[in-house]
Formats: structure tokens, C-alpha cells, sequence
């Protein structure tokens, strides 16, 4: 009974299966497995001591399970990228696909999506739904208290039940988006009809369902977050047709140097994305007296660390989503006037430009508040008996933590800005627009993700150097 109950079909883990009667006796559960690492981390310090100034890169390597996770990843991603080329039947892909590249907003999402989108394939919604419905909640933390309850305060039990309720809303997400999709390239289909409509919605949503699975399976393999790793793919995907596309029209037009020049801004962006990404303001905490005796080196190196670009490109997929809904009711309406505010809001227009750096600006200072709320973290601080220096606790560490943040929107907000700016100037520069889908989001996008996933496979290796993996043999996992 027990096992048939466990391995009943539910890929996107929107059905209860944990075996605890609340969260607290999951987290007593989780903890008990935490405390085996200390042992064992003492034990493979003195065993391993003497072996580790012989041992290298190449055989911590082998002798750790990242050649089967990273064989993993691959055959995950084969799949992810297979469903882009299994195209929906009776839609003239060739002309809808000239169509989605003469740029704007849907450009920019079918880059997202590695070219989904202008293939009509089942995996055309690609991870979209899902990260329209985290969008979602996380606004909805900031509204219902009992959200945020869950989502940060309820332990890991708490994060679960967070996530399902992720999964559920994004196939709603899914179903909405099928259903515009199809209408939208209703022009396209040889033969219309509402029984080729219900068929490709319930194919779409099977398509992103499956992404979603996919998403979950790559974030078990501990080498990076699902939904990031799939966008990564899908951008990089596109990176050898647009080069193509680039050395084609630069040489086409006379102009041999656009290469060049587009080779250069990508290095500095890349270099500039490296600095800002890594750079922190570190506010240092002092704890209480008791911990400064017996922990002196903690007291020392404790600090709060606050990134500069704390948002990442959520404010520029925002501003870029508002600056397209006169776009988007230009394909549906009618109404009058519209088709102006379309072309003076869209790239090229002559709002676009001073909108965007506004929109980017003002959408990074609210999301970087809602990630990080200042009053939040001074009780946080008070009760575990930390301040900060010449800071008194309470209001005061609120209000110091909160003018700390506006400045370090301040200059995440410059910096998405220049990003959103860059690809204009190239452009001016060279009269090239074969990379006009590829920006500098994108960039961000893939640079961010790159350096997370090594920090991640640094840190898989001196798990298998330490053995962590093996504490939990004995254990019945499928508990979580």
C-alpha cells in the first residue's frame, strides 16, 4: 500500500506526499540528517588529511557521482531541447517564424525559449508559465501574510507546499497562454477550427508540464536551479545562429569591422556583469558578549552582505512586459490611436529609450524591497542578539539597513539600465541588427548562471571529498 501510494503518477509533485503529520516533525527529521555531517567531517579531516596533498582535480572528480549528474543534465537537456522541433500540426512554421524575428518583445522571449516560439513547438510556452506564476507569488507574499508565513517561517515542509502551489497556478498559467498562443497564430494554421484549438492547448500544457518535471529533476542534481539552467540552454542555443547572422549581414553590407566591435562590447559587457554580480557591500554584525569569548574569529568575519544587483533582470522582463501592451492590443484591437503609442513605445520609438531606464529603475527598488524587507531583518538581528556597530537595535537598524538598500538599488538600477541601453549603442555603431534578440538581459542571464553552476560543482567536489552523500544510504528518503 505504502509503496503503491509513492509511485503514483504525479511528475510535478502538486499532490501531499509527505509522511509527517506537520512541519516541525519534518524539520526535526532534516536536522537529524545535518547533524551526521559534523562526524563525519571530522573523521575524513584526520583520515584524509595525508591523502589530500596527493590527490587532484581529476580524481576527486572520478571518484564523485558528478560524471553521472552531469550525464544526467545532458540527457534532461536533450529532452528540453527536442520538444522545441516537434512543431504543432497545420501551422506554416517558415512564415510564422519570419514574422516573430523582426523584433520586438516576442523576439526577445523566443531567445528565452531558444527559438520555441518562432518553431511552434509543443515546448513553445517553454518555463514562462512557471516563472509568470512565481512572479505571482512572491507579489502575493507582500499581500496575504499567511503566504509569507509558509513560504519563509514554515521550514522545509512549509517551502513544499509553496512550491506545489507554484506548480498548480503555473498550468493554469499554461492553459491561458496556449489558448493566446494559438490564437495568435491563427493566421498561420492552414485549417482553424475549435477542435485544432482544444488539441493544441492540452498539447502545450503537456509541454510545459513536462518542462516543469524536467526543471525539478535538474535542480535534484544539485548543479544549478532548474529554471535557470533551462533558460541558459535556451539562449545559448541561439548564440551560433545569431553569429552566423551577424558575420552574414556584416559582410554583406561592406562593414568587416561589426564583428569586431560587437566581439569587444562582448567582452566588457561580460567583464562588467562578472564585477557587479560579485560586488557587495558587507555591513558587519557584532554578536553578544557570550559568543565574543568563546567565538572570537565569528564575531569578526560575521557580516550582512548586500549585492549591488540583488534583483538580477526580473525589473528589465518587467519594464519590457508593460512597455509591449500597446504591441499586444495592436494584434487584437482596433481601437484608435493605439497604433501610435505601440510605435513610440516600442524599440526604435522615441519613448522607449527614457521609459525603460525609468521602468527598470522603479521596478528594481520594489522588487529589491520585496525580497528583502528591512524590518523583517532587524528583529531578526535582535533576536539572535546581533547589531550592527554604532546602530541600535530595532527602528534604528531598520531604517540603516533600509537606506543601504535604496543605494544599492541605486546602482543596480544604472547597471540594468546600461544593459538595456548597450544593444542600441552596438547597433548605432555598426548599422548591424542580427543580434537584436540577443541582449545584454541575455548576457546577464547567461554569465549569472554560468558562475553559479561552478561555484556549485566546486562545492559537489568537496562533498565528495568530505563523503557527505553517503550519510544518508541507511535513510528512507523517499520521507521528504
Amino acid at each position: 500500500g505504502d509503496a503503491g501510494d509513492f509511485w503514483q503518477f504525479d511528475p510535478l509533485g502538486l499532490k501531499q506526499r509527505s509522511r509527517f503529520p506537520d512541519w516541525q516533525e519534518h524539520d526535526k527529521f532534516v536536522r537529524s540528517l545535518e547533524s551526521r555531517k559534523v562526524s563525519t567531517r571530522a573523521s575524513s579531516s584526520s583520515s584524509g588529511s595525508s591523502s589530500s596533498g596527493n590527490g587532484n582535480f581529476s580524481d576527486n572528480f572520478f571518484n564523485s557521482k558528478l560524471p553521472d549528474k552531469i550525464l544526467q543534465l545532458l540527457i534532461l537537456i536533450a529532452i528540453s531541447r527536442a520538444g522545441v522541433y516537434i512543431p504543432l500540426p497545420g501551422v506554416d512554421t517558415q512564415a510564422f517564424g519570419e514574422a516573430v524575428q523582426q523584433g520586438g518583445l516576442l523576439s526577445y522571449i523566443d531567445t528565452l525559449s531558444g527559438g520555441s516560439i518562432s518553431k511552434v513547438g509543443v515546448f513553445s510556452l517553454g518555463i514562462v508559465p512557471y516563472i509568470n506564476a512565481s512572479i505571482v507569488f512572491q507579489l502575493l507574499t507582500s499581500v496575504f501574510p499567511s503566504l509569507k508565513t509558509m513560504q519563509r517561517e514554515d521550514g522545509q515542509y512549509g517551502k513544499k507546499k509553496f512550491e506545489r502551489y507554484q506548480k498548480t497556478a503555473a498550468l493554469g498559467f499554461a492553459v491561458a497562454q496556449g489558448v493566446g498562443q494559438c490564437l495568435y497564430i491563427r493566421p498561420y494554421v492552414d485549417d482553424f477550427s475549435f477542435q485544432w484549438l482544444v488539441t493544441s492547448v492540452i498539447t502545450l500544457t503537456a509541454g510545459a508540464a513536462a518542462l516543469i518535471a524536467i526543471s525539478d529533476e535538474m535542480g535534484k542534481l544539485k548543479l544549478g536551479n532548474g529554471t535557470s539552467l533551462l533558460i541558459f540552454v535556451n539562449i545559448a542555443s541561439s548564440v551560433p545562429t545569431s553569429i552566423g547572422q551577424l558575420l552574414a549581414q556584416g559582410s554583406g553590407d561592406g562593414n568587416g569591422g561589426a564583428p569586431l566591435v560587437y566581439a569587444l562590447s562582448f567582452l566588457l559587457t561580460c567583464a562588467g556583469i562578472v564585477y557587479v554580480q560579485e560586488a557587495e557591500r558587507k555591513i558587519p554584525i557584532n554578536y553578544a558578549q557570550r559568543y565574543s569569548t568563546a567565538s572570537s574569529s565569528l564575531s569578526k568575519s560575521s557580516y550582512l552582505p548586500f549585492k549591488v544587483n540583488s534583483a538580477g533582470v526580473m525589473p528589465v522582463i518587467f519594464s519590457s512586459s508593460l512597455l509591449a501592451v500597446p504591441s499586444a492590443l495592436l494584434r487584437f484591437t482596433n481601437i484608435e490611436g493605439i497604433g501610435t503609442v505601440a510605435q513610440a513605445l516600442g524599440p526604435g520609438g522615441k519613448f522607449y529609450l527614457p521609459l525603460s531606464v525609468i521602468l527598470i529603475a522603479f521596478f528594481n527598488y520594489f522588487y529589491t524591497f520585496l525580497q528583502l524587507e528591512p524590518d523583517d531583518l532587524a528583529q531578526q538581528l535582535k533576536r539572535q542578539g546581533a547589531s550592527i556597530p554604532n546602530i541600535r537595535p530595532g527602528k534604528s537598524t531598520s531604517e540603516y539597513i533600509s537606506q543601504s538598500l535604496e543605494r544599492m538599488s541605486v546602482l543596480g538600477s544604472l547597471f540594468l539600465g546600461g544593459l538595456a541601453l548597450a544593444p542600441g549603442i552596438v547597433e548605432a555603431l555598426t548599422d548591424v541588427t542580427a543580434l537584436r534578440g540577443f541582449a545584454g538581459t541575455s548576457l546577464l542571464i547567461l554569465v549569472g548562471v554560468a558562475t553559479d553552476s561552478a561555484r556549485r560543482f566546486k562545492a559537489e567536489l568537496q562533498m565528495a571529498e568530505y563523503k557527505v552523500d553517503d550519510l544518508y544510504d541507511d535513510i528512507d528518503m523517499r520521507k521528504l
